[in-house]
């Protein structure tokens, strides 16, 4: 019960992704869990079945909230410390795909409002939560990405750009709060099977571009997609006092061995260990250039 007594925030938790780490975050412990998404009907599904999840002295607050809508980001946070009088965790999860296409073929105000829900959004939420979490003088920032922050994805460029940014976002953010212990960290969480794989997969190759397409096609179909519960269990972990100090990371839940990072902590806490940064012709094996 790594999270007894902690409050968090999932955005985007109605579905997939959201709610399987608002489950794991149940199970670990927290002791207050605020849960938001657009959409109504399967959000207060979502509120029923984590309801039956709660254990003696766990509380659940659920509403709805578009994250690209600053004034509703403004009354959840509102409403979180209203019920719970602080903020420990806050999960951005809330996300989409955005427009499938070429730059020069997709519709504009789509790739505009998937930077806005993916980036925009999700500034604004840690904005929001910062003044609670600077007065208790700690707090834990989990900011979900994905392959397109650390790979080329034609035809999916508003995703690729949006989670790209988030990642250079969450390490600028944390040398920001370092000095106030608020802890801020991305997950890519691998490849899920969810509603979003649904609509990649529905466009087809020709919209997402064939070698995309088949790639997606040929790890759902052969049962190597992600299981949900990798990324949930990183959220728990990145939620407790075991990663303290851990902060600026981009961590992949599939790949990476954050359960045996402790015999590693001083190494990945002080040194560029799990960034994005730019590649210099000697990190090829090359003896010209910078």
């Amino acid at each position: 019960m790594i999270l007894d007594g902690r409050i968090a925030i999932v955005t985007g938790a109605n579905q997939g992704l959201g709610l399987s780490i608002s489950e794991a975050l149940i199970g670990a412990g927290i002791k207050g869990l605020v849960i938001c998404a657009r959409g109504e009907v399967k959000l207060k599904e979502a509120e029923v079945a984590l309801r039956a999840k709660l254990g003696a002295g766990q509380s659940l607050v659920a509403r709805t909230c578009d994250v690209a809508d600053y004034p509703q980001v403004d009354a959840l946070m509102q409403a979180a410390l209203a019920e719970f009088g602080r903020v420990d965790i806050l999960v951005n999860n809330a996300g989409v795909y955005g427009p499938f296409g070429g730059i020069d073929e997709v519709d504009w105000q789509e790739w505009v409002d998937a930077i806005t829900i993916n980036l925009n959004g999700l500034v604004y939420a840690c904005r929001a939560v910062l003044p609670a979490m600077k007065k208790a003088g700690y707090g834990k920032i989990i900011n979900l990405s994905g392959g397109g922050a650390t790979n080329p994805l034609p035809r999916v460029s508003a995703y690729a750009a949006s989670k790209a940014a988030v990642v250079r976002f969450t390490d600028t953010l944390a040398e920001e709060m370092r000095r106030h212990h608020i802890d801020v960290n991305a997950i890519a969480p691998g490849l899920l099977y969810t509603r979003m794989t649904d609509q990649l997969l529905d466009a087809g190759p020709g919209v997402v571009g064939e070698a995309f397409f088949n790639r997606i096609k040929s790890m759902v179909e052969g049962g190597k997609a992600t299981p949900p519960e990798k990324a949930a269990e990183l959220c728990v972990w990145l939620g407790s006092a075991d990663s303290d100090g851990l902060s600026g990371k981009l961590l992949s839940a599939p790949w990476d061995p954050w359960p045996t990072f402790e015999g590693h902590r001083k190494e990945i806490e002080t040194n560029d260990i799990y960034t994005l940064r730019r590649i210099l012709p000697k990190d090829r094996g090359q003896d010209w250039g910078n």
